[in-house]
């Protein structure tokens, strides 16, 4: 008996990526995120892992290792010679920044229904991260919304630092399993499957939610730009270039 082709394929495993375990920030939580928003990436596994041997065996390694190199899917930032920045953009990129960088235009028109290549998608690209991600590699990487000397005489009438998104992800690096109940039902199964013995299976369920919170804030984001503000930009530009008609 024959054996068609279709039968000989061997089945590929998706591939893996790998970030750091311990304490994680909001820009690794979306650089995870935005790469699974690809076919590629959808089924993938995550490794988080500071043991070089086992992060050799990721195919995509994002905010740990000390190397960026997009050739070999490596996205780290933390180099002391790391300097790259965003088309147009003063702002060293983090892991987020990185991904963002490489996959962006990506994303776009797989969310979108878009050319990559579209003047459009570009458009959208460049506003996302001037609007969302920028923020994101500065606050990683130490880097101030104003210069310090122009702010240093100014006093803040309230502390807002408590809501932004990095902050909501630093806080859930604190376990709160025992002594706060759980936001919904899924977690609440989750927490209560988690063995003491497991602190590392714990951690990286705290990680996949920070994942989902700056994920779903960034696709709320494309989606408004894509829906509203994008065709409101084409109307006013179709007005301004019809003015003298």
């Amino acid at each position: 008996m024959t054996t068609s082709p279709a039968s000989k394929r061997v089945k590929t495993s998706p591939p893996l990526i790998g970030t750091h375990n311990g304490h994680f920030h909001a820009d690794e939580a979306l650089a995870v995120y935005l790469l699974r928003l690809l076919p590629t990436y959808c089924p993938s596994n995550l490794l988080r892992t500071r043991d070089p041997t086992l992060l050799c065996t990721c195919h995509t390694v994002v905010d740990v290792g000390g190397e960026y190199d997009s050739t070999r899917n490596r996205y780290d930032h933390h180099q002391r010679t790391f300097n790259t920045t965003f088309p147009a953009r003063e702002t060293k990129l983090s892991s987020a920044g990185l991904v963002y960088l490489h996959f962006g235009k990506a994303i776009i028109a797989e969310r979108t229904g878009l050319d990559p290549g579209h003047t459009d998608t570009d458009i959208l690209w460049r506003k996302l991260y001037a609007d969302f991600i920028e923020a994101i590699d500065a606050n990683d990487n130490g880097i101030p919304v104003y210069p310090p000397h122009e702010t240093s005489a100014l006093t803040k009438r309230f502390n807002d630092s408590g809501i932004t998104l990095s902050s909501l992800v630093s806080d859930l690096n604190n376990d709160f399993s025992i002594s706060a109940p759980p936001t919904n039902t899924l977690e609440t199964e989750t927490t209560n499957n988690t063995s003491p013995s497991r602190p590392q299976d714990e951690e990286d369920a705290r990680f996949l939610t920070a994942s989902d919170l700056m994920g779903i804030s960034f696709l709320r984001k494309l989606h408004g730009y894509h829906t509203s503000w994008l065709p409101a930009r084409a109307t006013v530009l179709a007005a301004y270039e019809s003015r003298f008609e």
